[in-house]
């Protein structure tokens, strides 16, 4: 894709090169299907625990549409509709909303679950678990919180170290979805060297999502003078996207929409790259290259990449709770 945008100030260009792919990934879509469908079929309000994604734009959209947004189970009134967003809940928080008799559908990534299951697997067969991701974060809360017995928390290789494990010889990781790919290979390496019998994925639990866009980062970032990012500040997936622009060696910066961009950025800047994280809207995108023509003219190019076509079905809480109001899905 290649077009040019002309401007009031012709004497500059600024060439934007557009990586793919980028943007939302089948478990952002279907988190918002989720959601809509469930407004669409019970109509408003419809609580959600925690941002259904991290993006402020999805948010306020379903906000405007009835979406109210809670931190806690016991923000939501009873029998109200619920559903957990795509970063996951624990065991607690569910059996919180069974015992409160909560209709819920569950908009947990199905990437994300795969990744409890393997934990409980572990688990069940008496295995300590290490969990690498980053903490706080809503996927490492409910992951710890669905694997029995617990699981040790690792970021970094100086954390494998200071790990007390009670037998090497049963133990096993898992990885949150969206970290880096190059961060998590480091830290499965110091995992491996000192404990030999490990097993674990690779880095196999990296989403597909977040694998693509970091490969397609990395393209980006070899060719441009200065990379944006395009979304939440809270989002790790986008926040590694932009790590990888500074490692490679050029400025780059997440923003949260085109109204972040500080036209100093562009001082003697030829190429920008632009990408967007998981759960940015393509609009933002739109918008952001909008802006930039306000400072040169903008030839606009999208690099050759992975076409995305996986699609996620929708959940059977979902269907259960529809069919139960007689509603179609």
């Amino acid at each position: 894709m290649t077009e040019v945008m002309e401007t009031r100030h012709d004497a500059r260009s600024i060439r934007v090169l557009l990586a793919k792919p980028r943007g939302f990934c089948a478990g952002v879509e279907r988190a918002i299907e989720i959601v809509e469908k469930a407004l669409d079929m019970f109509g408003p309000p419809v609580y959600v625990r925690h941002e259904i994604v991290h993006n402020k734009h999805v948010v306020e959209t379903l906000r405007e549409k009835g979406a109210v947004f809670v931190e806690e189970l016991s923000d939501i009134p009873d029998g109200a509709v619920s559903v957990f967003s795509a970063h996951g809940v624990s065991e607690a928080v569910e059996q919180e909303a069974e015992r409160r008799g909560l209709p819920v559908i569950d908009a947990t990534c199905p990437l994300v679950s795969k990744v409890h299951k393997e934990g409980q697997n572990h688990a069940a067969k008496d295995r300590e678990v290490i969990l690498i991701g980053h903490d706080g974060h809503p996927e490492v809360e409910g992951t710890r919180g669905r694997i029995p017995g617990g699981v040790h928390l690792v970021s970094t290789p100086e954390d494998v170290a200071r790990l007390e494990i009670r037998d090497p010889s049963k133990l096993a990781y898992v990885t949150q979805t969206t970290l880096s790919v190059d961060e998590t290979r480091d830290v499965i390496a110091a995992l491996k060297s000192r404990f030999p019998e490990i097993v674990g994925p690779d880095v196999k639990d990296i989403c597909y999502a977040t694998q693509n866009r970091q490969t397609a980062v990395r393209e980006l970032a070899d060719r441009a003078d200065l990379l944006l990012v395009v979304g939440a500040q809270n989002s790790s997936n986008s926040n590694r996207l932009r790590e990888i622009g500074e490692e490679m060696g050029i400025p780059s910066y997440l923003i949260d929409d085109a109204s972040s961009l500080d036209p100093g950025w562009l001082e003697g800047v030829e190429t920008v790259g632009v990408t967007a994280g998981a759960s940015a809207p393509e609009e933002l995108v739109s918008d952001l290259i909008r802006r930039l023509g306000d400072f040169g003219k903008i030839s606009v190019e999208e690099l050759a990449g992975v076409d995305e076509n996986m699609h996620f079905k929708l959940p059977r809480s979902l269907t259960e709770l529809a069919d139960r109001a007689g509603q179609p899905v």
